[in-house]
């Protein structure tokens, strides 16, 4: 049962009986974004928010109105016609959902077709739910083909609304203006309200973003880890990536012009991997050495200007004028 208080917002409705806040014990709670249909190569990020929802317990938390969301002429839902007749359609859903990871930490998920329409109207939306279910940190996932081939370590580039949470991360270096979505509305709404956000892209091989690529769907849920402190279960993931690697090398061995396609990005990746590495080591510090704190910076300066006066051990000057103070001007 389904039902709107007079303040409720009309894109929505919640669940009867309405959730708690979901928080868990430490007060925190993660909202994951996955809204299909805007840079999903490999479908990764559709099948990011499917295998949470298989893999896990999880209920319904709110529906959104996608009549008032989707363009059907765009999005046509697929009929399906058995001898003749029509017997089934489907039924496009976009909603929130609370679940619980292996350890039974609570998060949300939000999962769906990306809205074609009223994408501030969705954006408030859902930054009136994080609010009323005491979201502090949201992950939105995206996956988008890249210049990269399949043989090396998927990349994962991240964005944020505090570059701390993505340290450990490649982060994007230019300032850029790429094709707005949904899933980045939601994230500039809310970081401007004072919420943590995250923006995670899995980097696919171009010449097969139209195929499933579930290297992408891992690298997105393994970083949702780190990033979000949740346990997810990926070890479905890790046997149906090497079904995949294995077709892969099957088609590169067979193809002389693919194999030389992937040289060529293995070569341009790997030349990128190594700026970036000298991009990281090239700084004023040995390496091991670590940025000292105030206070030693504060000494190290005493003694530089203790050196440029030439302040003795006894305090008094051993440089400068033997005789008193200089004349007055």
């Amino acid at each position: 049962m389904t039902g709107n208080s007079p303040m409720e917002n009309h894109l929505y409705e919640l669940e009867y009986p309405a959730p708690g806040n979901g928080v868990s014990a430490d007060g925190d709670l993660v909202m994951i974004i996955a809204l299909q249909g805007y840079a999903d190569a490999g479908q990764g990020v559709h099948q990011a928010g499917q295998h949470l929802l298989q893999a896990l317990e999880h209920r319904p938390v709110a529906t959104f109105d996608v009549d008032s969301l989707i363009d059907y002429r765009s999005r046509r839902p697929g009929i399906t016609i058995d001898r003749s007749r029509l017997v089934d359609s489907e039924q496009l859903s976009l909603s929130l959902h609370r679940i619980e990871d292996s350890a039974g930490t609570p998060f949300l998920l939000l999962e769906g077709p990306e809205p074609d329409l009223r994408w501030n109207a969705f954006s408030r939306a859902v930054a009136e739910l994080a609010t009323r279910l005491g979201v502090d940190r949201v992950i939105a996932l995206y996956s988008a083909p890249m210049t990269v081939p399949h043989t090396r370590p998927l990349v994962i580039s991240a964005h944020s609304s505090d570059p701390a949470l993505v340290a450990d991360l490649q982060r994007w270096e230019s300032r850029m203006i790429i094709p707005g979505a949904a899933a980045l509305n939601i994230e500039l709404s809310l970081s401007r309200a004072g919420t943590d956000t995250v923006g995670l892209t899995a980097h696919v091989p171009h010449y097969i973003a139209a195929s499933d690529y579930p290297e992408a769907t891992y690298g997105l849920l393994h970083t949702v880890e780190q990033v979000g402190d949740l346990q997810l279960p990926l070890r479905a993931l890790q046997t149906d990536m090497e079904k995949v690697r294995t077709q892969l090398a099957e088609q590169v061995e067979s193809s002389g012009e693919i194999a030389t396609v992937v040289a060529a990005l293995e070569r341009q990746y790997d030349n990128e991997m190594a700026r970036l590495r000298q991009q990281r080591e090239n700084t004023l510090l040995a390496p091991g050495q670590e940025v000292p704190s105030g206070e030693e910076l504060g000494a190290e300066f005493e003694r530089f200007l203790a050196g440029m006066t030439g302040d003795g051990e006894d305090g008094e000057a051993t440089d400068g004028p033997a005789d008193g103070p200089a004349d007055d001007c």
